[in-house]
């Protein structure tokens, strides 16, 4: 079968593998869809905190497949079903996990990291990995249900936002598009905002999507705070950009007794100035991955129309040029990638 394989920084062919024979207690999937997102990207660069990933390695966690065949032992997936994996894979033994906190699990392993991933035609899942995929959801819009995923915890459990309130989302890049998305199709008044470089393909993607934008390396944010609050900030400020300047930036254009939402990983923040934070009673808070529900949340989301899911996705790479692909991501070219593995 044929498969994408990462052999070093920056560098990924094309190889043919064996295709997996599942264990009794493991489904075997056909992958139709495979999405890249921002972790992908940082694995394809091999850059810090990621470095521990084993080389070579198949690539890729979020996708959309069909059953092709089940362990003797599974009963809850049967060949033909539509599924999409959960693919970071909690140890369901620490203290996390028993405490209803998979998400933040000490022993996790993710798939196309830890273990080989879906950039591939075929790859084995444990049962309790996989979701059902609703029948009337494409498996096109279904691939990037681990993404949405990590929306629907950011915006429905992890944040307070209700409809109407002004919402600013940092960063359009997949998890901010998403973010964004989800808190729009709950009726709050949303602006992303960005940098030069988003102007070309994220910010328009963005303001197809029917939600406004700022570009802020061209206009000074105070003015859209001033225009879209009244001056009095915004209730609920979303960080995705995966730099400290974000969450000092959310901290200074959300209201007072409003909440800013870290969804990005900032590194080092430690010249954020916490005396106007605590004076404001500003909630600072985080969320990081996703749960059972929150999949399942992303899969209604999807099965009801509630996000333009085919706007979001670029399915103009080919499987067979995956560098053109990353090289564009990571150049700010295109957001959300997805691959086709289904005429392979």
């Amino acid at each position: 079968m044929k498969t994408i394989v990462q052999t070093g920084p920056r560098s990924i062919e094309i190889s043919e593998r064996e295709k997996p024979v599942p264990d009794d207690d493991e489904v075997l999937v056909r992958v139709h869809y495979a999405g890249l997102c921002g972790s992908d990207a940082h694995a394809y660069t091999y850059e810090d905190g990621y470095e521990w990933i084993p080389i070579p390695r198949i690539m890729g966690h979020e996708y959309s497949g069909e059953v092709a065949a089940v362990g003797d032992d599974v009963t809850e997936f049967a060949v033909g079903d539509p599924v999409v994996e959960e693919p970071i894979h909690d140890c369901g033994t620490c203290f996390q996990c028993k405490n209803g906190q998979e998400n933040v699990c000490q022993n996790f392993e993710i798939t196309g990291m830890h273990t080989d991933g879906a950039y591939a035609e075929y790859t084995a899942v444990k049962p309790a990995d996989l979701h059902h995929i609703p029948a009337d959801l494409p498996l096109q819009q279904a691939s990037i249900t681990e993404p949405l995923s990590i929306a629907t915890r950011a915006v429905f459990t992890r944040s307070d936002v209700t409809p109407g309130d002004t919402v600013l989302v940092e960063g359009p890049g997949p998890i901010g598009v998403l973010v964004a998305a989800v808190a729009d199709s709950m009726g709050a008044n949303v602006v992303v905002s960005g940098l030069g470089k988003d102007g070309a393909y994220r910010l328009p993607l963005v303001e197809d999507l029917g939600i406004d934008t700022v570009n802020v390396g061209s206009t000074d944010l105070e003015d859209v705070v001033d225009e879209r609050t009244d001056g009095i900030g915004f209730d609920v400020v979303f960080d995705t950009t995966g730099h400290q300047s974000g969450v000092e930036m959310a901290v200074e254009h959300v209201r007072k007794g409003g909440q800013v939402v870290v969804v990005g990983l900032p590194g080092d923040t430690s010249d954020l100035f916490m005396t106007p934070i605590v004076r404001g009673e500003i909630e600072v808070t985080t969320s990081y991955g996703s749960t059972w529900t929150n999949f399942e949340q992303a899969l209604r989301v999807m099965a009801n129309d509630a996000i333009d899911v085919d706007t979001i996705v670029d399915t103009s790479f080919s499987v067979d040029d995956p560098t053109a692909a990353f090289e564009a991501f990571l150049d700010s070219e295109t957001c959300k990638p997805v691959f086709s593995f289904v005429d392979v």
